[in-house]
C-alpha cells in the first residue's frame, strides 16, 4: 500500500488548488478516508487554503495598483440609478 506524500507540490494555479481542495473536502465529508488519511487530507487542505489566500492577496494588490486612486466604496443605490 503506497502512501501519498503529505507535502505535495503546490498547484500550478488557483483553479487547480480549488479543484483539489473541493475533492478533499468531498472525500472527507463522505467518510471515505481512514483517520490517518483524514489528518493528511486536512494538512494538505490547509496548505491549499494558504496558497489560495496568497493568490487572492496578490491579485488584490495588483488590482489596487492598476486602479490606483479610482477605487471607491461600492454604492448600490448609485449603481441602480446608473442602470436606469
Amino acid at each position: 500500500m503506497s502512501k501519498k506524500s503529505t507535502s505535495a507540490a503546490l498547484p500550478s494555479s488557483f483553479e487547480e488548488a480549488m479543484a483539489e481542495l473541493e475533492e478533499l473536502v468531498a472525500r472527507m465529508e463522505a467518510g471515505e478516508l481512514p483517520l490517518e488519511a483524514s489528518v493528511a487530507a486536512y494538512k494538505r487542505g490547509s496548505e491549499l487554503v494558504k496558497y489560495c489566500a496568497a493568490q487572492l492577496e496578490k491579485v488584490d494588490s495588483q488590482v489596487k495598483v492598476l486602479e490606483g486612486d479610482m477605487l471607491k466604496p461600492f454604492n448600490a443605490d448609485r449603481a441602480i440609478e446608473a442602470d436606469e
